[in-house]
């Protein structure tokens, strides 16, 4: 079995007396995970989420959204805003 068909596959993992887990050695390689390193944590319907903590919460959220504003020209909307402001 080659790597990429190792990390596809689904891990069981078990917790612990104190509700811990240990992340298997294949995903904490690809995510670069060190002890000590956060991860934040999400509940996705009936899915727990874990992921690494970003170095930089702005470069995190830079983009974020975008879907919202494709069909829109930007110059236009500002335009268009500041022209309300005026009374």
């Amino acid at each position: 079995m080659n790597k990429r068909n190792k990390m596809n596959k689904d891990k069981i993992i078990k917790v612990s007396g104190k509700y811990q887990i240990v992340i298997p050695k294949e995903i904490r390689k690809k995510f670069n995970l060190k002890s000590g390193d956060y991860l934040i944590t999400q509940v996705d319907n009936e899915k727990i989420v874990l992921y690494p903590r970003p170095s930089s919460f702005t470069k995190y959220a830079q983009g974020l959204g975008k879907e919202i504003w494709q069909d829109t020209e930007a110059t236009n909307y500002v335009k268009k805003e500041r022209a309300s402001w005026k009374d």
